[in-house]
């Protein structure tokens, strides 16, 4: 393990994952030019993203196990096909129905990738290296979203829609050329076989679910990461352009500048769980926490909120991706190997399960308000944002409890077998000093 062979198979992983994120990504830059499109509002809009999460997020749990039996090459490569097909589909559609059937298909596609690419990381490489492994993989991927905003768009603007999506599916294409020609399920020799492991399918999956462990994981993934998401997916462009009056190039700089924050912040968290694994949860209320505040100072913030203030908020809320990754840390340490897939998936559902929630609230409650009356400068007008944009606050609180609730659990668990969590101001200062040490030996 650890071999170059192990970081061919894991750099086609990635690329593969970049490449599912920018079929995700690439509808939530282009809301503007869809409604025109289709003809649709807000609701009808959110539609296509919800309905795409909806398939993304109710196939974690059957990808998890599948990937547990076939492996994440069969996968990975039947997902990239999916998401060719749901591009193409778009690329064409003109009405509402199949523009949906187009996106379902990329969530079909999408929802087969990171389950499976996330589980190579603890069958080629070593345990010590699988969380900051495991934070490069979705930090890399979200280099993809760099590729709906600048490229992709730029495409879009200047060749039309057709080309623009034409050329995404061209992409998946390449990705199971790769896959099927460089990526293997497992290092010669390793178990890396579904049909050897000593539990019937259902077993696994109830065996799974009882952990307590992997629960916090989904829960962790459910209250830090859906904000971000739910920005960068549907609703981040038509707010910063249509409510807060900012210009499309300004808009696409500060998308581009949350996959930044979000490739910067990533390894200092994978160290930090290195070696605090007893503060994972820890960390995921304290950048909720955070995000809960800045959300909360822009919506009352009066007229259009400054520049450095929507900064602010796309720095905090691309600290939700990387500290996500928490949950499939989770996932990792509480499960055997034989069921980490379906861990994985279960623990991946919740943040996805969370941002289609949402995103169906924020459209709903834009509609509603139009509909009402109660938004006389428009649908996407700022205040109508303001009001549907606070329903974020809400499922951050619920998150937040049921975090609270299954961590006792597992501490009580984890007493049981003799393992004390340190107070988080003996972690702090741990953290501090390693900091400091090796600052001092760069100079």
């Amino acid at each position: 393990m650890n071999s170059w062979r192990a970081w061919t198979v894991w750099g086609i992983g990635v690329f593969a994952y970049l490449v599912a994120v920018v079929q995700r990504t690439s509808f939530g830059v282009v809301g503007l030019e869809a409604s025109d499109r289709f003809h649709v509002g807000g609701a009808v809009l959110s539609a296509f993203t919800v309905l795409q999460l909806v398939v993304y997020a109710s196939l974690q749990i059957p990808v998890g196990m599948l990937v547990d039996r076939f492996g994440s090459r069969i996968m990975v490569a039947t997902g990239a096909i999916f998401m060719a097909l749901g591009q193409l589909q778009i690329a064409v559609a003109e009405s509402v129905v199949t523009g949906i059937i187009g996106r379902m298909l990329v969530g079909m596609g999408d929802a087969m990738t990171f389950v499976s690419v996330l589980r190579l990381v603890p069958l080629w490489f070593k345990p010590k290296r699988s969380p900051l492994l495991t934070q490069l993989t979705g930090m890399l991927g979200m280099l993809g979203q760099l590729v709906s905003v600048i490229p992709f768009l730029a495409l879009l603007h200047a060749r039309g829609w057709s080309a623009g999506f034409f050329s995404l599916a061209s992409l998946s294409v390449l990705v199971v050329v790769l896959v099927l020609s460089l990526l293997r399920n497992a290092p010669a020799g390793a178990a890396a076989r579904g049909g050897e492991t000593p539990e019937g399918t259902r077993a696994v999956l109830a065996s799974a679910w009882r952990q307590a462990g992997t629960r916090l994981g989904m829960w962790s993934h459910f209250t830090v990461q859906f904000s971000g998401n739910v920005f960068a997916l549907a609703w981040g462009f038509p707010f910063m352009v249509a409510g807060q009056g900012y210009d499309s190039a300004t808009a696409a700089g500060l998308m581009s500048f949350f996959v930044v924050v979000s490739l910067l912040a990533g390894p200092p968290m994978g160290r930090f769980v290195s070696r605090h694994p007893l503060r994972r949860s820890t960390l995921v209320l304290i950048i909720t926490g955070l995000t809960a505040v800045v959300w909360a100072v822009v919506l009352l913030y009066p007229g259009q909120a400054p520049l450095w203030l929507m900064i602010l908020l796309v720095a905090v809320l691309a600290l939700g991706g990387p500290c996500s990754m928490i949950g499939f840390d989770f996932a990792r340490t509480f499960n055997p190997s034989h069921r980490l897939g379906t861990a994985t998936g279960i623990v991946n559902s919740g943040g996805f399960v969370a941002a289609l929630l949402t995103m169906f609230l924020v459209g709903y409650l834009l509609d509603l308000q139009h509909a009402l009356g109660l938004s006389p400068a428009g649908l996407y007008s700022l205040d109508a944002f303001r009001v549907a944009l606070a329903v974020q606050l809400v499922v951050m609180a619920f998150g937040s409890a049921m975090v609270l609730g299954v961590r006792r659990k597992v501490r009580r668990q984890l007493a049981a077998g003799g393992v004390k969590v340190p107070p988080l101001r003996d972690a702090l200062l741990l953290t501090w000093t390693d900091f400091r040490s090796r600052r001092l030996a760069r100079r």
